[in-house]
């Protein structure tokens, strides 16, 4: 178990850092906005490329895969029901919504969890993947036609996605995966110093956001946080679970893995992405605090009774 309190830590640490400048006033909101920025156009970007070309894409084709799509699904249909008939959400704050329900931290915990708990960083890839060339591309579309004021086409489900930095760089990554072709270190090399901008900016960012932001659930509805918590936080390693044990026939170490991969906190991107597009940013700031704290005791109940 000291992986994942070692990646929880280290998350902690860094976050702290970012509030205790905004606390200083070393840095401000706009500070914050200029560092999600960078995450977002330049750190992820490069962050995709490295992490994407270094994965076992062929893991994509696994009962994990199956299991983990359907426990992302579920609290994403539910999340998307209740914004649209009970809280009224337009499409912008929907997608943030729903992506805090369910995109879980599969970069900057869920590999060094899948590595010093699980013992193997791949059992992560497939959720990574499943995320970068699905689910994100089609949650950055709707952000992208939600700004421009009109419901998305078609075309622009399928061609806007390839407009946006963290999709093309993980297109890339893949491309070099498959192909086994490997980057000269003269483009490699930058790529990775620059990758490893992405998680420190999106940590200290929210760190500023946290000091000098609203207050907890001051965003509106209490309620909408307490479900996306849940959803995240029970609903999404509970369905992950019933679906590869009981119809996949999953079992032992790998149903471990699937579970806890299941049960990581929400991303800390989907606050960049809020922040991006100006939606819902208080609700995935809060949502990424609650789950964050909470799921060290859920990952460690699943360990204790799958492992």
């Amino acid at each position: 178990m000291q992986g994942v309190f070692t990646g929880f830590a280290t998350i902690a640490v860094v976050i702290g850092v970012g509030a205790l400048l905004a606390h200083l006033r070393i840095l401000d909101l706009t500070a914050q906005r200029i560092l999600s920025q960078v995450a977002f156009f330049v750190g992820s970007p490069a962050l995709m490329v490295v992490t994407l070309s270094r994965a076992d894409v062929h893991q994509v084709l696994s009962a994990n895969l199956v299991a983990t799509a359907v426990a992302v699904l579920v609290p994403l249909s539910i999340y998307a029901g209740l914004a649209r008939f009970v809280w009224r959400r337009r499409l912008g704050d929907a997608t943030i919504g729903a992506l805090s329900a369910a995109y879980v931290n599969a970069g900057n915990l869920g590999i060094p969890v899948a590595s010093y708990v699980l013992g193997d960083a791949s059992y992560v890839a497939p959720t990574l993947l499943l995320q970068l060339l699905v689910l994100q591309p089609i949650a950055l579309a709707l952000l992208d036609a939600d700004a421009l004021g009109r419901s998305p086409s078609f075309v622009q489900l399928l061609t806007r996605p390839f407009k946006n930095p963290l999709t093309v760089g993980s297109l890339i990554g893949v491309l070099l995966s498959v192909t086994g072709w490997t980057l000269p270190d003269f483009v490699g090399n930058p790529l990775e110093l620059l990758g490893n901008l992405a998680v420190p900016s999106m940590l200290i960012a929210y760190g500023i956001a946290l000091r000098l932001g609203p207050g907890l659930g001051a965003a509106g509805s209490v309620s909408e946080l307490a479900t996306t918590s849940a959803l995240k936080l029970v609903v999404q390693p509970v369905v992950a679970y019933a679906v590869a044990h009981f119809a996949l026939g999953v079992d032992g170490h790998a149903l471990l893995a699937i579970v806890v991969c299941s049960a990581l906190p929400t991303a800390q991107n989907i606050f960049v992405h809020a922040t991006r597009y100006e939606r819902a940013t208080v609700l995935a700031r809060d949502t990424i605090l609650i789950t964050t704290m909470g799921s060290v005791p859920v990952i460690l109940v699943v360990a204790a009774l799958l492992g």
